[in-house]
């Protein structure tokens, strides 16, 4: 599928099971969320910059694939999509971007009471009406895993964090995971590992330290089933 001609060069470019994949979620999950939210309300607001079609194929950019994790979070902790939504598009102005839950900022500035979840801007916050306690672990841990640029919006990704090699980066390989420093995706070391090649042997013929040909295998093992 050619999906080169429809974005930047830098945005990245995921489909559904793409984004499942990468951020070890049920595939059936992401593709309601793309579907309802995305297309339905995001997608319809900012166009191709959000999200685009290409052979019937839902695709998103590598910005609109981290706002999906902590917007998916927001709403499993009962706060009311439309409530998210709503946040998100009083901080889109206020920023002037598309992707204001890829913002470290607005990261950072995630708050709850225990009660209510809401988004501490200066002197300024906003509601989010919700019934559960925010998992506030699971947005640190994800921030964590982040890298910003100097604008302070995400721009690369550590599936299984930054002490492991395996990074998404937009502006390498249309997005899709690769090893650190290498244009080389965990699947081609995980068919050789799947052949019978030893680990050395594949960490020898690929330049790779044998760490590296771990964090690649580790990648491909079986995700949450949907």
């Amino acid at each position: 599928m050619n999906f080169e001609n429809k974005f930047d060069i830098g945005t990245g470019c995921y489909s559904a099971s793409e984004i499942a994949h990468i951020l070890n979620l049920p595939y059936a999950k992401v593709r309601r969320w793309m579907m309802e939210y995305w297309d339905g309300k995001l997608g319809k607001e900012y166009g191709e910059k959000y999200s685009w079609t290409v052979d019937s194929v839902r695709a998103v950019s590598f910005h609109t694939l981290v706002e999906f994790y902590v917007m998916m979070e927001l709403s499993e902790s009962g706060v009311k999509p439309k409530e998210v939504l709503k946040a998100h598009q009083l901080l889109s102005r206020r920023f002037d971007t598309a992707f204001p839950f890829a913002l470290k900022s607005v990261l950072i500035g995630l708050k709850t009471d225990g009660g209510k979840v809401f988004l501490r801007q200066k002197n300024d916050i906003i509601s989010l009406d919700g019934t559960n306690q925010l998992n506030l672990q699971l947005i640190n841990a994800f921030f964590k895993n982040l890298d910003f640029d100097n604008g302070d919006l995400a721009s690369r990704y550590w599936p299984l964090g930054k002490k492991n090699s395996i990074v998404v980066d937009p502006s390498r390989k249309f997005g899709h995971p690769i090893i650190d420093g290498h244009n080389i995706s965990p699947e081609i070391i995980k068919r050789h590992i799947t052949a019978g090649d030893p680990v050395k042997y594949v960490a020898m013929i690929y330049e790779l330290t044998e760490k590296e040909v771990m964090d690649a295998i580790k990648f491909c093992q079986p995700k949450i089933a949907a």
